[in-house]
């Protein structure tokens, strides 16, 4: 075999490999967001669950709209829930950067502060891209 030869077999294998990175990437990366960041929209959770149990049980059209106030009822009330445990989560905060407030200097209250309106404008942003409410501001 000569040399040109092994050389162009060469940059065909890795152009293959190069090419294989890309697509397990491309795949991981749309299946990753599909999992970690679709899943995680609490007003699709009804429509999940309808689809899934349809899927699973083999419900007739009837048997689906007798379940779906259910699965309806169900889906406002986990939705209360998140909803409430943000509140707590966000007081509960609110409470221990006052409390901590009392130790720290005025150059690291204003960096407190600056962590504060950072994360505010974060849970802003991520609440107004999606279709849920967003959660009340922190006092």
């Amino acid at each position: 075999m000569n040399r040109a030869l092994q050389w162009k077999l060469i940059a065909g294998f890795l152009l293959v490999f190069v090419a294989g990175g890309i697509t397990g990437a491309f795949v991981g990366g749309s299946y990753a967001r599909y999992h970690f960041f679709e899943m995680r929209h609490p007003e699709r959770i009804g429509g999940r669950m309808k689809d899934r149990l349809r899927a699973e049980l083999n419900l007739t059209p009837e048997q689906l709209a007798k379940i779906s106030p259910i699965i309806d009822k169900t889906t406002a009330q986990m939705r209360d829930i998140r909803r409430d445990t943000g509140r707590r989560v966000r007081e509960i905060m609110t409470d221990a950067h006052g409390q901590m407030a009392a130790q720290l200097t005025d150059e690291q209250r204003q960096k407190l502060k600056q962590i504060e309106e950072r994360h505010r404008r974060w849970r802003h942003h991520r609440f107004h891209e999606s279709s849920e409410e967003p959660p009340s501001a922190t006092p």
